[in-house]
């Protein structure tokens, strides 16, 4: 799996998180755009590692600001 899809897979991840509507982009941002509290953060970091068999180190969340970022993050993990 490329990058592109695996962008376009966390974007269907997002999605049911993505309470206010927000457009959805490489630079949206999990505080700032989509508002997602620390509990939401956690659902969506097991639903990521159940997707793509990861573990996520917790000490990488704060560095990931962007769903871009997140995707980088994810292809570096996946090897």
């Amino acid at each position: 799996m490329d990058r592109t899809q695996t962008f376009a897979r966390l974007l269907e991840l997002i999605e049911p998180f993505n309470k206010k509507g927000v457009a959805l982009s490489e630079t949206t941002s999990f505080a700032n755009d989509l508002e997602l509290d620390s509990l939401t953060v956690m659902d969506l970091v097991a639903n990521i590692e159940d997707e793509w068999d990861i573990n996520m180190p917790l000490n990488i969340l704060p560095d990931l600001e962007t769903i871009g970022q997140l995707a980088d993050a994810v292809l570096k993990l996946k090897g």
